[in-house]
């Protein structure tokens, strides 16, 4: 319901409900599949009309987005680890974290603040600075600032677009092409690797070329 009503989810939910994902998606690796973006997204559109308090749901999502991501931190610093030699699992992806600390390791400590705006990425980089035992002060500040404009930002921006008579009617449209910018770096990211690029070919191949010939 929560990938894809997120409207009827917030509507059920309502401010808990954001917090829990949020706190979820932002820190514990299970959270890694949940559509924070778009739900963040919906609820300004929401408060915009009147549904939602929209000084109350900021505070309430930025703080469920920077508590999930301490107590991510938390986790990668006492397992973090082990999280390496874990096998996959229905709520846990090794590549994900594999990925993430490529990011970490490119980017530094600004990585808590764009990591935010990447799904799967935004889950598994608090983990990752607590198993690298990054300075707490510095990954606090950035994860506020992070926090801050990735909660806030979308946010405002479902609130001031939602009483476009377009946006209102047909916003279900804005949130995909949200969802769309959003997996636009992992797709870079993956189509950048010759090797990566590769595997994509073959299983698209494999999947779907071989079903339609068969046809």
């Amino acid at each position: 319901m929560i990938l894809l009503k997120p409207e009827l989810f917030i509507k059920t939910a309502g401010l808990l409900g954001i917090f829990l994902v949020l706190f979820a998606e932002s820190g514990l690796f299970f959270g890694f599949f949940l559509p924070g973006d778009s739900l963040l997204f919906t609820a300004g559109v929401l408060a915009s009309q009147g549904l939602l308090d929209y000084p109350t749901l900021c505070v309430v999502a930025f703080m469920g987005a920077v508590l999930g991501v301490a107590v991510g931190y938390w986790f990668g610093a006492k397992v973090g680890e082990a999280l390496f030699k874990k096998e996959d699992s229905l709520f846990f992806k090794k590549h994900h974290l594999i990925n993430a600390q490529k990011f970490y390791e490119k980017n530094g400590s600004k990585t808590i603040v764009f990591a935010r705006f990447i799904p799967f990425v935004r889950t598994f980089v608090p983990i990752i600075a607590g198993t690298v035992k990054m300075r707490y002060r510095t990954f606090l500040l950035f994860n506020i600032i992070g926090g801050f404009f990735w909660t806030v930002g979308l946010i405002s921006l479902g609130y001031f677009l939602g009483n476009i008579p377009f946006v209102k009617h047909n916003y279900e449209y804005v949130i995909f092409l949200i969802i769309i910018g959003s997996l636009a770096p992992l797709l870079i990211h993956a189509l950048s690797d010759p090797e990566r690029r590769e595997s994509i070919k073959q299983f698209i191949r494999k999947n779907f070329i071989r079903r339609i010939i068969r046809k």
